[in-house]
């Protein structure tokens, strides 16, 4: 279990048993890592709930003040009742002043109903129920709860999961190429979750704002938990593995594969490859924008950064041969 928490050298020779035996170490580290953190989220689930409901509630609340759909209606119904009933306490309160004229059992049964109506509307909820997802199946609560759990226990999980994997594959380099692919790797993690934070800050909001909107007056918009969901893991995967295009270019421009110069000379390419994946991700046009920026500003950023490195490199290779050349 010891060799799982530290990266074998470069140096170091093992079998082919000694590496499945690493492996399997590595391996058993990184599920019991996914398994701690799938029982502290299944532990959690309620707050990981309200984390991932919480775009689909700020625009449900949005639609409800503004009347529309069933729960729309039902908030105006129970506004309409409220005032109904301050309507009647005010005329209730007139008659049941002494001179008022009516008879004192009058007063009396007048000012009893006026405590039964304010006790039936102080019952009323302040805003409708419904602005979280819907559950159709006798154990969808149970399997959706278990469900975002697990997604979140990847996501907690993924730095202890990446370093075995890293660990297990960079004894495979040479010092030099260590120091161009560890870098590299170390920056996947990092830009998944900056992917993550800007799909579920930027991306969802809008994606759920429009698509909830579309043709609202068509429909009862009411969203399956299991949907729902399903929709927001995608599209936060998705910006996950976007943010990875520097990596993409600066391993091929570091491999050799291409050079800064043909990346900006094939710019309109990268372009419309950005506008084909945004359109194979879920959502809609205002989702596909959203997520087209990223990608290209990804890419410009990609270009500058290799751009730095290729001119360091050529200058450390330039006063490499130079002292070489000076030696007798």
């Amino acid at each position: 279990m010891a060799s799982a928490l530290r990266v074998i050298g470069h140096e170091d020779r093992l079998s082919l048993v000694d590496h499945l035996d690493e492996l399997r170490t590595r391996l058993i580290v990184a599920v019991a890592a996914l398994v701690v953190a799938f029982g502290v989220c299944l532990w959690q689930n309620g707050p990981l709930l309200h984390v991932v409901n919480k775009p689909l509630d700020r625009q449900t609340q949005k639609a409800i003040q503004k009347g529309r759909g069933p729960l729309g209606e039902i908030a105006i119904t129970q506004q309409a009742v409220r005032a109904l009933a301050q309507a009647s306490a005010a005329r209730d309160a007139v008659l049941s002043r002494p001179d008022s004229g009516l008879a004192p059992a009058v007063r009396r049964q007048l000012q009893a109903s006026e405590a039964q109506l304010q006790s039936a509307v102080a019952r009323l909820p302040r805003t409708p129920s419904g602005n979280k997802p819907v559950t159709l199946g006798v154990g969808e609560p149970f399997s959706s709860t278990v469900t975002v759990a697990l997604y979140f226990a990847v996501l907690f999980a993924a730095p202890v999961i990446l370093f075995q994997l890293y660990a297990f594959i960079l004894p495979a380099f040479s010092p030099r190429e260590r120091k161009v692919a560890f870098p590299l790797m170390l920056s996947i993690p990092v830009l998944f979750i900056a992917g993550v934070v800007f799909g579920y800050f930027i991306v969802l909001p809008a994606a759920v704002k429009f698509l909830q909107n579309f043709n609202s007056d068509s429909f009862n918009v009411l969203v399956q938990a299991r949907d729902y969901y399903r929709f927001v893991a995608l599209t936060l995967v998705v910006l996950g593995l976007v943010f990875q295009v520097p990596v993409g270019i600066l391993a091929a421009v570091q491999s050799g594969v291409v050079t800064p110069k043909q990346l900006r000379a094939n710019r309109r390419y990268a372009i419309v490859l950005a506008a084909v994946v945004a359109a194979i991700a879920p959502g809609d046009l205002i989702t596909m924008i959203l997520e087209m920026l990223p990608i290209l500003v990804l890419y410009e950023l990609s270009i500058l950064v290799a751009s730095v490195i290729v001119r360091r490199a050529e200058r450390a290779h330039a006063t490499e041969a130079g002292g070489a050349s000076a030696s007798p």
